[in-house]
């Protein structure tokens, strides 16, 4: 048994020491989400202040983890009245519950550049399973002035009902049920030498 073990052990570890982090560039992404008002017209939102990172050990992402924070307290409809309503215990109810998050469980590739990323996202005390639609490119290397550097873009897009999460009690013909996630984000690969440093 013990010789499993430490075949096992030899076996993953050139997968652990490839593992790789790609950090978010976050003057190139955008985190945000619609909402249709009265039935009428589309709200769009984001949040400002948000972190991300994808853990990968295959060069070309398809054993991608994703994680995604954002603070509820960035939110930003253009509106300020608005956002303030937002925040309160009428919807996302910021002061109890700051954050949302999401973490992938899967990302399985469907044809292409198109793959579908399955998870748990954390939103007002709750956590469920959504699946999203991805739109992967790259990775690219680009040469800049500090030398070469690996990165990658991603579109993603998906639906969730805002009950299911306990967001909001408003009725659906003022705000809908259903909320568009969307979010465009841009990743470095982390130096590994580098971080070994810090």
């Amino acid at each position: 048994m013990k010789q499993l073990f430490v075949s096992l052990a030899i076996a993953l570890a050139p997968v652990a020491a490839y593992a790789q982090t790609w950090t978010v560039d976050k003057a190139h992404t955008k985190v945000g989400f619609t909402v249709t008002h009265l039935m009428l017209s589309e709200v769009d939102g984001n949040f400002k202040t948000f972190d991300a990172k994808i853990t990968a050990a295959k060069p070309d992402l398809s054993d991608a983890v994703f994680e995604l924070t954002a603070d509820i307290n960035s939110i930003d409809t253009d509106n300020d009245r608005r956002d303030g309503h937002l925040k309160s215990p009428d919807f996302f109810d910021a002061a109890k519950f700051p954050t949302l998050s999401f973490k992938s469980t899967s990302f399985k590739k469907v044809e292409g550049k198109k793959y579908k990323a399955m998870g748990d996202l954390t939103m007002h005390g709750v956590t469920k399973p959504v699946t999203l639609d991805v739109t992967m490119n790259g990775p690219v290397t680009n040469e800049t002035p500090r030398g070469k550097q690996d990165k990658v873009g991603f579109k993603v897009a998906g639906v969730i009902k805002r009950s299911d999460f306990g967001v909001g009690s408003s009725s659906t013909a003022v705000v809908s049920e259903e909320v568009e996630i969307k979010a465009n984000a841009e990743f470095n690969k982390q130096d590994t030498a580098m971080a070994e440093k810090k």
